[in-house]
């Protein structure tokens, strides 16, 4: 059975930085495009960024863009996303997410184009 878990999260001061993992089990996610999204209570699910097949394209939300950055380790087979000045209205629950549809060069950060996805880690930015 595929599964995905996160963890990372925690209470951290504004303008921390944090990185959060995601180990998969039950196949190989190399054959998977990655991504990681976070819903904050109330709000839409949000597509933070994505990783094609073959780790040539990145994609990252605007609000992110410079501060986070997202890769895979093949052999542990697991992938992260490294969060740098966090803010406080950035508190929600992080969830990774991979699919396995998308072409080698392919990856979005529309949460309906994932079928898989981890629990969640919750992620807490306060003074």
């Amino acid at each position: 059975q595929f599964q995905l878990v996160e963890s990372g999260g925690g209470l951290v001061q504004p303008g921390a930085t944090l990185r959060l993992s995601c180990v998969a089990s039950g196949d190989s996610l190399g054959r998977y495009a990655i991504a990681w999204f976070r819903q904050a209570p109330g709000k839409e699910r949000e597509g933070l960024s994505c990783l094609s097949k073959n780790g040539f394209v990145t994609n990252y939300a605007d609000s992110v863009k410079g501060r986070f950055a997202i890769s895979r380790n093949r052999p542990e087979n697991t992938m992260y996303l490294q969060m740098g000045s966090l803010k406080p209205d950035e508190t929600a629950v992080y969830h990774c997410a991979v699919d396995s549809k998308f072409g080698p060069y392919g990856c979005t950060l529309d949460p309906s184009d994932y079928n898989f996805w981890g629990q969640g880690t919750q992620v807490t930015v306060s003074s």
